[in-house]
């Protein structure tokens, strides 16, 4: 069964969504903030993050239905799942762009996900407390990250 009908199908590839219709996705990129590959972003506040999922990443999902999110208190590490984001669409684990703990959750969200559609920079998943902040230097600035969502 393919998503969308006939003429497109998504698949989950290297924590990427790849649309096979080759339909340009215009996605608003916000400076100042730090991007992974996986299309998960980290807005630096001191030694506080807020991580999210891009713009890019919502429009390639579509509407959303369910984010599982971690725990307060539990520790993320840079590079490894600490949950997943479910759409109409398809579904994709979320990556951690850095480490730390756990300091909330965007509770909203267990209500109306779909607020990642809505604005997903205004709609962070979760707020942890950095630990490794050199972490921040693997991750890509707004121009870089744009050139990454035109491969």
């Amino acid at each position: 069964m393919t998503p969308g009908g006939p003429a497109t199908s998504y698949h989950l590839l290297n924590k990427k969504i790849i649309n096979h219709k080759n339909k340009k996705i215009m996605a608003k990129v916000l400076e100042g903030l730090y991007y992974s590959e996986s299309h998960e972003y980290v807005r630096v506040e001191g030694e506080i993050g807020y991580i999210g999922i891009t713009d890019y990443a919502q429009h390639a999902l579509g509407t959303v239905v369910y984010v599982d999110m971690p725990e307060e208190d539990d520790e993320v590490e840079a590079g490894e799942e600490f949950g997943a984001v479910e759409s109409v669409k398809a579904a994709s684990d979320l990556i951690s762009p850095v480490s730390g703990t756990v300091l909330e959750v965007n509770e909203a969200l267990a209500d109306q996900p779909e607020l990642l559609n809505e604005d997903a920079y205004a709609n962070w998943i979760i707020k942890v407390e950095l630990t490794d902040k050199t972490e921040l230097d693997q991750l890509m600035d707004a121009e870089a990250y744009k050139e990454h969502c035109k491969e």
